[in-house]
């Protein structure tokens, strides 16, 4: 997910390998990414505030079933590059302040590393928590402000879990939300709504067929899921989600970062699976 989120730099995750796969659609483009993120803790004294540093990967490789008019060769694989770097401290008995840093490289990186390749993030949250009240519940709020988006202004984080019921919970807010129903201590079933997609630069800019120049790729989904999650501990768990995209909105941007073609507005299949360790 290159979405930011909440916690340990885009993800509440120390350590995450993940495979998505998009299945070619009627647009002809099909996309698969693999994940690698890991996030390092480290305790900075008794108060237990903690620094984080940690990286995370992601490989994309795009394939095209259909002559757009152009050339398409430098739109096959995508790199993204995050470095994490923040700090948690506890501001009162109930309440956590959590602040990320997180420069980005995104780029096909045909021609080594450009300044168009490189953008900032920042995330700021405030994170409160009881695990072991009669319904456990965690909140979450802040602001995010990230380059990728276009926005020139920091945008609102919540998220609110509650376990309602021993064999029930729900997660609401943005990008994700979620309702979870478990069917045992080491199965669980969820539907989930949540953002996907990237904002890429393209550093050999392509000649449209009107003449526009296209330097910027961009995908954006809100996708409806159905997932599995198979717990070898509290913190380590299997995970599949298949489902489909409701909105999507694949495109080429100019250097404003303007629409000058739409590559992908079709729904697709969307699969994901893999491993992770989390503080949640």
């Amino acid at each position: 997910m290159l979405f930011p989120f909440l916690g340990f730099g885009q993800s509440s995750d120390v350590l995450r390998l993940e495979y998505l796969n998009i299945p070619e659609n009627d647009t002809g483009i099909k996309t698969q990414r693999y994940k690698f993120l890991f996030n390092l803790p480290i305790r900075l004294n008794q108060k237990k505030d903690y620094l984080i540093a940690g990286l995370e990967y992601n490989k994309l490789d795009v394939g095209y079933a259909r002559d757009f008019g152009f050339d398409k060769s430098g739109l096959n694989r995508f790199h993204v590059v995050d470095l994490n770097a923040g700090f948690i401290t506890k501001w009162n008995e109930n309440w956590n302040l959590v602040g990320i840093i997180t420069p980005r490289f995104a780029s096909n990186f045909t021609d080594g590393t450009l300044t168009d390749d490189f953008f900032l993030n920042a995330t700021a949250t405030m994170w409160k928590e009881n695990s072991k009240a009669e319904k456990p519940y965690r909140i979450v709020l802040g602001l995010s402000y990230n380059s990728t988006t276009g926005l020139p202004i920091p945008l609102p984080l919540v998220s609110y879990y509650r376990r309602f019921h021993p064999k029930w919970s729900y997660t609401l807010g943005i990008p994700r939300s979620s309702f979870k129903h478990y069917i045992a201590k080491k199965h669980v079933f969820e539907l989930a709504l949540f953002l996907d997609g990237y904002f890429i630069n393209i550093q050999d800019n392509i000649v449209l067929p009107d003449s526009q120049i296209a330097s910027k790729i961009s995908l954006s989904a809100l996708v409806g899921a159905l997932g599995y999650q198979y717990s070898l501990s509290k913190r380590m768990k299997f995970y599949t989600l298949v489902g489909r995209s409701i909105e999507q909105q694949g495109k080429l941007r100019n250097d404003q970062r303007g629409d000058v073609f739409v590559l992908n507005d079709e729904a697709n299949f969307y699969i994901r699976t893999g491993f992770k360790i989390g503080i949640f």
